[in-house]
Order: structure tokens, then C-alpha cells, then sequence
């Protein structure tokens, strides 16, 4: 789903979050010294999803936005588990199984062990209908991973749900859909921009190079020192 597409729904879903986000303080802008991300991209700005399992009322939000989503995009008797990958998307999965009244797996980054079963945690039978719940995604280079452990399980994995996506890496879910993985998400880089100026939460400098990051985020990295691809 490309961001500049969304619908209404999906736009003020997004906004919610980013509120949310901003709110608990999950976001942080530095300009100024740049974060190296997991991928090796410098970015001005970083965000922690993680920190939503310690606000109750944050977290019930967000899993309410989860489930409309989920239910509007891709239904609700189309899937038959949901799985979490190791280890942000535990929590979220935990919730949005509960959520859908559906059995939950974890999936590991690594195989331990072997067989079928060698990455995923829970009871997946063949033919299973798997929904993949991380945190966040940036490029997509993790779903691919835990989409193949669930795969090689003999389980289908199309979907792919996210509460936050970075929507500014080219192509990034072109990537995934290439690898038959379609991204949901709910709020992304854009989103969090629109909030804060309007919430004047950070300075307009700094909101500046964040924008410029946003519009050109590879040559952003490139110039501040981060991975050029």
C-alpha cells in the first residue's frame, strides 16, 4: 500500500499512532548525531515501538487501530494464526491474537534446532494461513527472513501487519510484494513529521533536516556517514 494512497480511514489511523507515539515519547529526533540503524543507514530520527507494552492505554488504542486495520485489509476469517517475530513483534502479536480469538506463534531470526519447525515456536499445522506481526519495518530484509521460516513449515505467510512503517526507503514494499508479502501498517515517518510541527514538539530546524532526511533518506545516510544503499 503505497503511503501517498491511503484511505481516509487508513490516514487518520496513522495519525492516531503518531499522537500516541509522540505522546509516550517513542520518538526521538537527532539531527544533530545522527542513529545507525540496524540496516546501516544514518538517520536523524528514531523510533521505539517497544515502549508502547509499558502504557496500558496506548497499547489498547493501538491494538483497537490494529484490528480494524487487519479485519478492513485482509478480513476476518482469512487467517488462522498470528505470529510474532523475535522479539519486538512478540507483544503485538500476543495482543492482536488475543484480539482475534487465534492461536499465536513466535518466529525466531535463526533456526534452533531441526525440522519443519525449527524457527517457529507454538503449533502450526501444513496449510495454516499466517498473519506476521512485527514492531516496525524499515526495508522489509526481516519479513523475508520470518516469511521463509513460516513457509518452510508448510504454512502460507501473504501478510505481513506492522503498527509502524517507515515509508521513506524506495521500493520497500515493492521488495515485499516481490517475495509474495503484502505490508499493513498503521503510521509512518510522515505522519509523526505532520503531529509533531503541528504540536510544535521539536524545534523547526531540526524538523527541517529531518524532512530533508525523509526526502532523500539514501543520500541523507550517504552524507552523514551511514551505509550508501
Amino acid at each position: 500500500m503505497d503511503a501517498a494512497s491511503r484511505t481516509p480511514a487508513q490516514k487518520e489511523a496513522g495519525l492516531a499512532v503518531a499522537r500516541i507515539l509522540l505522546e509516550i515519547e517513542a520518538v526521538n529526533f537527532r539531527p544533530e548525531e545522527p542513529y545507525i540503524l540496524t540496516s546501516g543507514r544514518a538517520s536523524p530520527v528514531y523510533i521505539d515501538c517497544r515502549k508502547v507494552i509499558a502504557f496500558p492505554r496506548a497499547r489498547r488504542r493501538v491494538v483497537e487501530l490494529a484490528r480494524e486495520c487487519i479485519e478492513r485489509e485482509i478480513g476476518t476469517e482469512s487467517l488462522t494464526h498470528i505470529a510474532g517475530g523475535e522479539t519486538a513483534g512478540i507483544p503485538y502479536a500476543a495482543w492482536i491474537a488475543d484480539a482475534f480469538m487465534l492461536p499465536m506463534l513466535y518466529v525466531r531470526k535463526k533456526p534452533k534446532g531441526f525440522g519443519r519447525m525449527a524457527q517457529i515456536e507454538g503449533e502450526l499445522k501444513p496449510g495454516g494461513k499466517v498473519l506476521l506481526v512485527e514492531d516496525l519495518a524499515t526495508d522489509g530484509g526481516s519479513k523475508v527472513v520470518f516469511a521463509d521460516a513460516i513457509r518452510r513449515a508448510e504454512a502460507e505467510c501473504a501478510h505481513t501487519f506492522v503498527p509502524f512503517f517507515y515509508g521513506i526507503i524506495p521500493g520497500a514494499e515493492e521488495d515485499m510484494l516481490k517475495q509474495g508479502i503484502r505490508l499493513h501498517y498503521l503510521a509512518n515517518w510522515w505522519d509523526v513529521l505532520e503531529v509533531a510541527a503541528e504540536q510544535k514538539r521539536f524545534d523547526i530546524a531540526s524538523l527541517d533536516e529531518v524532512r530533508a532526511f525523509f526526502d532523500d533518506p539514501i543520500g541523507w545516510s550517504r552524507a552523514h556517514g551511514g551505509k550508501e544503499e
